[in-house]
């Protein structure tokens, strides 16, 4: 068996890159699809030792265990996330594959035109945060509202150590900088719909944002929506996966109790309140509560922590009683 980096996945299909430079497409061999799988077997991303049974027949034989993924609750066409009971009464998740292995992720949104959505911006930190995936937040079109302004909108971002870089693809501000940071590296471009990445993409390379826009979505009739997710080769070295504008951002099997280590600005005052298990909402002695109170920590960061803490809270209640009613 050899091994590859797939590059491209659509209905079934996989293309691969192969050590040899070579592109070969291929499928996965179906003993791999037969048990239930709670994630995307193969994504983008996956290293993957593949075989030829055949001459010009190519099977994915094995999947190499990811490093690291960014990952969301797979959505239903009805908008809502993938979360079922099974037959013995326990609740499942799906979890759907954005990129594989990525050494980093740019977080894209705007400055105005839409209005920049922080709550969906601390959901994918979030994520990134469990995974360890290097971040890159990219504020974009700073020409519609000017940097000062747009820095008010990201100040508690790179107060916190994330750091922002202030981007249109109008006017060409810091496209060199956004350039160099995608040199030689896997990345994924990952914003709500409107944030301007295909923009910013064919100002970092004339086509590219044409190119990935043309495979990364087509959209059918009704709700059927066909995704196709692609590594684009950059002229600098390195990839870019775009992805779908996201509209809505589960996260996958997450733990209420844990959500607070992912947040780095909310994290350092955990040790300091007077209850181990405190949930940081209502509790006395709460460092969190404290901090807040002062401004050491965001308004707004601590909503999307408690929002994100309530939701899956709720979710955890489910899975217990689930367990329960089937003792």
């Amino acid at each position: 068996m050899q091994e590859g980096l797939v590059i491209k996945s659509q209905s079934g299909f996989y293309s691969i890159l192969t050590v040899e430079g070579e592109q070969i497409t291929a499928r996965l061999r179906g003993r791999l699809k037969k048990e239930w799988q709670d994630s995307t077997i193969v994504a983008v991303g996956d290293r993957v030792c593949w075989n030829t049974p055949q001459p010009n027949t190519y099977v994915i034989e094995e999947v190499l265990p990811r490093q690291r993924a960014l990952s969301r609750l797979k959505p239903l066409s009805s908008g809502r996330g993938s979360r079922r009971w099974d037959r013995n009464g326990y609740l499942r998740e799906k979890e759907q594959v954005l990129i594989a292995n990525p050494d980093q992720v740019v977080f894209v949104l705007s400055c105005a035109e839409p209005a920049p959505r922080l709550r969906m911006l601390d959901r994918l930190l979030v994520g990134a945060e469990r995974q360890s995936i290097p971040v890159l937040i990219c504020a974009n079109k700073i020409d519609l509202v000017g940097m000062e302004k747009s820095q008010r909108y990201f100040a508690s971002y790179a107060a916190i150590g994330y750091p922002v870089l202030y981007t249109s693809a109008l006017i060409g501000q810091n496209i060199s900088i956004l350039r160099a940071h995608l040199a030689q590296k896997i990345s994924a471009l990952v914003g709500p719909s409107g944030a301007g990445k295909s923009s910013l993409l064919n100002a970092l390379q004339p086509d590219l944002g044409r190119r990935v826009k043309a495979v990364s979505q087509a959209t059918g009739k009704g709700r059927h929506t066909t995704t196709v997710s692609e590594l684009i080769p950059l002229a600098v070295g390195g990839w870019v996966a775009d992805t779908p504008g996201i509209r809505a951002l589960a996260l996958f099997d997450m733990e209420p109790e844990e959500i607070e280590a992912y947040f780095p600005d909310i994290a350092p005052y955990v040790p300091d309140c007077n209850f181990s298990d405190c949930s940081h909402t209502m509790e006395p002695g709460c460092a969190v509560l404290a901090a807040l109170a002062t401004g050491e920590i965001a308004q707004h960061r601590y909503e999307s922590y408690v929002r994100l803490h309530q939701e899956h809270r709720k979710l955890a209640d489910m899975y217990w009683w689930g367990i329960e009613e089937d003792t």
